[in-house]
């Protein structure tokens, strides 16, 4: 029997359970927690282009169409005086966060952390994101495409996780970690592990097509399940960054579209932009940035090299505008896009990494190396833009991008921080296809999207106290033209590029890298005057510059600027933390394994390296990939076919072969690779069979950095790096294991003077 009256029971599970417990049901009184308050709010989207210009949207004065992206414009508002960090990471960082990049430790790219707090490469916990507020108020919350929000030394399977989208408060994550990608081949990672694109460029596949493709996915399961739960994407294209990448239909369309040349097409955009009220009337056209060379003065193959370029940049852009109205479309289908916040920016201005003439490969800027452009326009012009090319445009077309500006990405001039920004809400922006003038930033996103949703900034998430928002809600702006600016004062750092806003003046300097801080000249400029920032006004306001730069100063300590740092692709090279994936010089790996992303694989550019694996040999059938750095464009691979063994090294389109005989006996085996570097550039390359050499060569061109794509062994899965085989080309063998031992600069150097004297070279 049961016992009498118990009283209420207290639940172990359920400390704060609002009901009663009895012996039985009969005598309890059920209770459930009260539904999450984010049910029937808004939807909130977020699109991010990379290296989009703020002249680069058709609505913005573009030669480009945008027809969607100009259709949220016409149904909403435009930002002309938007601005960013003038990198990515950063700019994303501020965005997801509402503060400052060097407060959440994002100064630059998160692929560095210089040791100093500004610099981790990944959001400081103090910051919490807009997806984790939205999350624990209710929110679904979908990640896009790139993250490079987390140290790329935690990209891999191993992780570890803390710093991806997942452990940053998104529901599910499709995308990319690195900075950039392979739009035809991308390394692609879903939620916390890494996976192979669905399908192969000859299938159709591109990688923003496919983000959409899951992003819809993702919403209609949501709405299908529960229709009152609201969602926030994050959607973040690898567009419009290198490498330009775009299905063959639109390339054509723009083949010969620019062939008037940079200098033409600018004043173009320019007297667009005056006709559509993008830039007001008296606005200058600044000045070929230094450096730029008058398209007239380029050579006939240098023209054709440069449009070709372009015309990828703009399939690319109109490709991703198309893939833009795909989620726009479906929006609207299920009736969800008059109830969505949806925002579409870029992270930074048009890029200057194709270096005055433009690059067949990316790489090569990253790498100093210099295109052969009679032997390109020749021998690889339509590869350009397609699966077999991996290309970025000059600074005359990035300036197009930028117009009326000055600079690019990286600079703290209007062109590397002024941005587009296209706001659409039809539940809260009535006077819509008007332009709005207002000061704002990326650290005013999260604060839109807080008041947006009535969501609310924790003063301590998960038992971390929170530092305040620095930004501030453009809400406000969304009725009225001459709504007061969110905030009176900005300031900008950049690889050691600097800038201060305040009340309608800038001051703002270019840096160069290596002279002293002292020595930067700084310009002062009044924008309401002057958009383009084309008058300096230092010399006839005196008081005013030694204001603004004591301003500068202040803020830098208050935002945790500090300390000045202009290093940039160096940090590539710094020595690596203790407890990271390359705190050694010995790699050693048990396949199978999954793909090594590019950032946590051995670093073998510019190094010598050996590489040793134990393998068991068939019978019969031996082929295959031992293994595989790199992708079509750059890298090495080391392959067995038809009684040969391959090593192919692509030194951005020199490549080298070395192969021998190769028919090992059934059973085990050693197999060796050798790689020295004996000089700047060069290599020799020994392939060793249970340490005898079966073939050796000559490497006359290396590379430093071989490229965004990472390694694979066993079996090449991302795009083939030779045509010698289709893919996997699985090795038919066994490998138990493969060790690579990196030397460093150091001990390579001293091998090398050694050799060349021997050699009698010295």
């Amino acid at each position: 029997m049961l016992a009498g009256n118990r009283g209420n029971i207290v639940s172990i599970s359920e400390p704060n359970f609002g009901g009663t417990i009895g012996a039985t049901y009969r005598e309890s009184t059920p209770w459930w927690p009260a539904p999450p308050r984010a049910l029937g709010e808004p939807n909130v989207v977020l699109v991010v282009l990379d290296d989009t210009g703020f002249a680069h949207f058709g609505c913005y004065g573009s030669l480009i169409d945008t027809p969607n992206i100009d259709r949220l414009a016409r149904g909403g508002l435009m930002y002309n005086s938007f601005h960013t960090t003038a990198l990515c990471s950063p700019s994303r960082a501020a965005m997801l966060t509402g503060r400052n990049h060097h407060s959440v430790g994002m100064r630059a790219i998160s692929n560095w952390n210089s040791g100093f707090p500004n610099m981790r490469g990944s959001i400081s916990p103090s910051a919490a994101t807009i997806a984790q507020v939205l999350n624990a108020d209710g929110y679904a919350t979908f990640m896009l495409g790139k993250w490079h929000l987390a140290p790329m030394e935690e990209a891999s399977a191993a992780g570890p996780f803390h710093n991806w989208p997942l452990q940053k408060g998104f529901d599910r994550f499709y995308g990319f970690m690195d900075g950039e990608t392979d739009q035809f081949y991308p390394e692609l990672a879903e939620d916390n592990h890494p996976v192979d694109p669905p399908r192969t460029p000859e299938e159709g596949y591109h990688l923003s097509e496919d983000l959409v493709d899951r992003g819809i996915q993702w919403i209609s399961d949501l709405k299908g399940m529960i229709p009152d739960k609201p969602f926030f994407t994050y959607l973040a294209f690898g567009a419009q960054h290198a490498p330009h990448h775009a299905p063959d239909s639109y390339l054509a369309k723009w083949r010969g579209k620019f062939d008037e040349g940079y200098d033409v097409l600018r004043e173009r955009v320019y007297r667009r932009q005056l006709e559509l009220g993008v830039i007001p009337e008296g606005t200058q056209l600044a000045p070929r940035n230094p450096g730029v060379p008058a398209w007239d003065d380029l050579t006939e193959n240098q023209k054709k090299f440069s449009a070709r370029l372009q015309e990828a940049f703009a399939a690319m852009l109109e490709h991703t505008d198309a893939q833009i109205g795909r989620l726009v479309d479906y929006l609207e289908s299920v009736g969800e896009m008059d109830n969505t916040l949806f925002m579409v920016c870029s992270d930074n201005g048009a890029s200057q990494e194709g270096g005055p003439y433009g690059v067949m490969n990316e790489f090569s800027y990253f790498n100093m190396l210099i295109d052969n452009v009679d032997e390109v326009v020749e021998t690889r012009l339509d590869d350009i833009g397609t699966p077999n090319g991996y290309s970025n445009y000059p600074w005359g077309w990035a300036q197009v991008g930028n117009t009326p500006l000055k600079w690019y990405k990286q600079n703290t001039y209007g062109g590397g921080v002024r941005d587009p920004l296209v706001i659409h809400y039809p539940r809260g922006i009535a006077d819509r296809g008007h332009i709005r003038p207002q000061f704002c930033h990326a650290v005013d996103i999260t604060p839109t999207i807080l008041e947006v949703t009535g969501a609310t900034m924790p003063d301590s998430f998960a038992g971390i106290p929170q530092m305040p928002l620095h930004g501030a809600s453009l809400v406000a702006t969304f009725g009225s033209p001459s709504a007061p600016n969110p905030r009176s004062v900005q300031y900008f750092e950049q690889l050691g590029h600097r800038g201060i806003y305040s009340d309608g003046w800038k001051l703002t300097t270019y840096h160069v890298q290596g002279r002293p801080w002292e020595e930067d000249v700084w310009g002062l400029f009044r924008l309401g005057d002057d958009f383009s920032e084309c008058n300096d006004l230092s010399s006839q306001f005196p008081e005013k510059y030694q204001e603004m730069l004591a301003l500068w100063w202040s803020e830098a300590e208050r935002y945790g600027v500090l300390p000045l740092d202009d290093r940039g692709i160096e940090l590539f090279a710094a020595a690596p933390r203790p407890g990271t994936v390359h705190a050694r010089s010995i790699y050693t790996y048990h396949p199978p394994m999954a793909r090594i992303p590019m950032q946590t694989a051995p670093a073998l550019g510019g190094r010598s390296w050996v590489a040793t694996a134990d393998i068991d040999v068939p019978a019969t059938g031996l082929r295959g990939v031992v293994f595989a750095r790199g992708g079509h464009d750059l890298g090495a691979c080391v392959f067995v076919k038809d009684g040969e063994i391959h090593f192919n090294y692509n030194a951005l389109g020199r490549i080298t072969r070395v192969k021998g005989p190769f028919t090992p006996s059934a059973g085990a085996h050693v197999l060796s690779v050798e790689f020295d570097r004996i000089g700047k550039a060069d290599a020799n390359v020994s392939i060793l069979l249970d340490g005898q050499t079966v073939a050796e060569g000559y490497i006359p061109q290396i590379v430093r950095i071989m490229g965004s794509s990472g390694m694979t062994i066993g079996y090449d899965s991302h795009s083939p790096m030779v045509t010698d085989y289709e893919l996997p080309f699985a090795f038919t063998g066994t490998i138990s294991k493969i060790v690579f031992e990196v030397k460093s600069r150091a001990v390579a150097a001293d091998q090398a003077a050694t050799q060349r004297a021997e050699m009698g070279k010295e």
